[in-house]
């Protein structure tokens, strides 16, 4: 997961921007592997500059734990359940769970990502609201077996990448996409099948992913998912708003929505003390404050697909030589290249953000 410039602001007011600066990935290089040909080395840093001056990567859970560690005191959680049902009285959320007692509350903030429960309840179906942008995503562990040390490696084919690199406790996370002119069938339930796609599509490549697909069958942290943006001119209604993918995803694996969501979750909550905590115009404010940054965010996927996702031998190579060169090129020139359409950056300043000091609390 990736936090740029202002999610790092956010970070800061919320007192964990050094736990999320120490638990950050570190990985420092890229190298692109080639056919019989000399591996190509690339800064990450050097490959985000057109998007943001600041930049972090964070493992998902390493984010959740500080994040869920910042509220611990001040907010009830509740595990292993989920919302089966909502209710808006008008001046309440009547909500249902699977196995916990209903509560009743205030409002309702759906931040369940790009297959809300909330959105479905709320909303309605989930097809009506996904585009799919012509991709999947794998993520799985593996031992590091390789070694790597603050480096990513990565081997592509035409629709076909296939990357790793180094996470804690001796292991490797591997990171399979994949580009499909039409959506496939998959259930998000069955691990016997999504195996079975992954073996049969990337089955045939060399390097070292013979092993990485052997490693696939003991994982026990598999997860697969299409490549889909959620379009919606509004994200709230009633006493009910949504957060991040849920509402607004660009599309994972991309890069911007893990940002986007650390903005639109701030904006929210500023919105909510200026109006006093009365839904109605909070969630407005909310929905004017971050509709630019949103459209902006709508770019990103498509832009970046073409570039992650390679679609024929020439690009493949015209990725290698761009990344050969990018050292040598003056600053300007790299921003350009590497500010991937534009979309990140321009959802990143689209968003004005006030200082918490200055914001004024429920009353």
């Amino acid at each position: 997961m990736d936090l740029f410039d202002s999610a790092l602001d956010v970070m800061a007011w919320m007192g964990v921007h050094d736990k999320v600066q120490d638990a950050r990935t570190r990985n420092a290089t890229v190298s692109l592997i080639r056919r019989g040909r000399p591996t190509v080395d690339a800064s990450l840093d050097r490959l985000w500059e057109g998007v943001g001056e600041r930049h972090v990567e964070i493992m998902r859970g390493d984010l959740a734990r500080i994040l869920y560690e910042a509220g611990a005191d001040d907010v009830e959680y509740i595990f292993d359940d989920s919302i089966s049902a909502l209710t808006d009285t008008g001046s309440q959320v009547e909500v249902s769970l699977e196995r916990t007692p209903p509560p009743t509350v205030d409002l309702v903030v759906g931040a369940d990502g790009l297959h809300s429960t909330t959105r479905r309840l709320t909303f309605g179906e989930e097809q009506q609201f996904r585009r799919f942008l012509g991709g999947y995503l794998a993520v799985f562990t593996v031992p590091n077996y390789l070694g790597l040390n603050r480096r990513m490696v990565s081997f592509s084919d035409v629709d076909r990448t296939v990357a790793m690199y180094p996470v804690r406790d001796g292991n490797a996370r591997v990171l399979c996409l994949l580009r499909s002119r039409g959506e496939i069938p998959l259930d998000h339930h069955d691990s016997v099948a999504q195996r079975r796609l992954l073996h049969d599509t990337f089955g045939d490549l060399e390097w070292e992913v013979p092993r990485l697909l052997a490693g696939l069958d003991q994982a026990d942290d598999l997860y697969v998912d299409s490549i889909s943006q959620i379009l919606m001119n509004s994200w709230s209604r009633g006493r009910v708003t949504l957060v991040g993918d849920a509402g607004y995803s660009p599309g994972a694996a991309v890069g911007g929505g893990t940002s986007l969501a650390v903005l639109g979750a701030y904006v929210l909550a500023t919105s909510l003390a200026e109006a006093k905590g009365e839904p109605t115009a909070g969630f407005a404010g909310y929905e004017r404050a971050i509709a630019e940054p949103v459209r902006q965010s709508r770019s990103i996927g498509p832009d970046v697909m073409k570039i992650i996702i390679p679609s024929s031998r020439s690009q493949i190579w015209l990725t290698a030589q761009a990344m050969r060169i990018l050292p040598r090129l003056p600053l300007p020139i790299r921003r350009r290249l590497t500010s991937y359409g534009g979309g990140p950056a321009a959802m990143l300043k689209s968003v004005v953000l006030r200082d918490p000091r200055r914001v004024a609390s429920p009353g």
